[in-house]
Parts: C-alpha cells; structure tokens; sequence
C-alpha cells in the first residue's frame, strides 16, 4: 500500500516538497556568512583578531581614494558586525545580507585590478566574490524556517523582497563610489 510522496518502486514520483535539508542548508550558509561578517566588523570596530580599529581602517581607506573615511570606517565595521549578527539569528535577513553585498562589492571593485585570485599578494578579490555571492544568495532565499523571520511577510515572498534588497544594494554601492570616492 502506497502513501502519497512515496515511491516504494512502484514507479510514483515523489511530489516536490520543503524538506528539513533546505532549512539547515541555509542555517549553515547564514552561519558561516554571518559568523565571518562578525569576525570583520570585530576587527574594524575593536581592532579584534588583528584588525586595525577604527583609525587604521579608516587610514587604509583614505589610501584608496576615499573620503570621510571615520565615518566610513564606522558604518562599514557596524554593517560587518550587527548585519553579520543579523544574519546569523535570521532576522530581517534579506535586509541584512544586502548590506554585507553591498561591502563585497565595493571590496571587489576595489579589488578589480588585482586580479581574481588571491596569489600571494593577496590582491585578488576571489574571496571577496564567494562572500558576495554567499550575501547575494541569503538576499534571494531568505532566512529559511530556521530564523527568527519566520512568519514575517519577507520570509514568505523571499523573492519578491530580495530583488528589491538586491537593488538597495546596487544603490548603495553606486552611492559610495559616486559621492564618498575621488
């Protein structure tokens, strides 16, 4: 006797259906984001696991052509930290993970030049793609069931709300190189 959904060879194909290893797939993804965007922004803001703080940051991007570079250095290390945070316990995730794109493409046109892959200079922006896709991805598909968003209407139209995450943002990335870049 055959219950729906299942195929005990008798040739019925199984329905598409949500299974349990999408949500920790995405638990995992939104881990590992998150948890790198902490570890960044910790480095930024405190100057944790060898970072350079606020002042050094804020050197290091003067010496790419920037301006109001404190105040830079603040919002990117605050955006690392509490979007990474966010994305890590799945709350207003879609929102969050465009904010840590937006980082990862301004890292990446900043890197450019340099080449894909790291090398041993390190100028490669290899790295810096794969994180942005990772943030890209958690924009389109949402927290998972495994998030605090769930129930929330975002959680429910990832889609929908991501495209317009994804053009926040592009928005954000063009306004950073046009106004805060000489």
């Amino acid at each position: 006797m055959s219950t729906q959904g299942e195929s005990a060879g008798s040739g019925e194909i199984r329905p598409f259906t949500w299974t349990a290893g999408a949500d920790f797939g995405q638990l995992v993804l939104r881990f590992a984001l998150g948890g790198t965007f902490i570890a960044h922004g910790a480095q930024k803001i405190f100057g944790a696991f060898g970072g350079p703080g606020i002042n050094g940051f804020a050197q290091f991007l003067q010496s790419k052509g920037f301006t109001q570079t404190t105040m830079l250095a603040w919002l990117t290390g605050l955006t690392e930290l509490v979007g990474g945070a966010l994305v890590v316990i799945g709350l207003f995730t879609p929102l969050a993970a465009a904010g840590l794109l937006a980082i990862m493409i301004n890292v990446v046109i900043l890197k450019w030049g340099g080449g894909f892959f790291l090398g041993q200079q390190g100028a490669g922006f290899e790295f810096d793609l794969a994180l942005g896709a990772m943030a890209a991805g958690v924009v389109l598909t949402g927290p998972g069931r495994l998030g605090l968003d769930t129930g929330f209407f975002w959680s429910r139209r990832p889609l929908g709300v991501g495209v317009g995450c994804l053009a926040l943002a592009v928005a954000a990335t063009l306004l950073m190189q046009l106004v805060f870049r000489v």
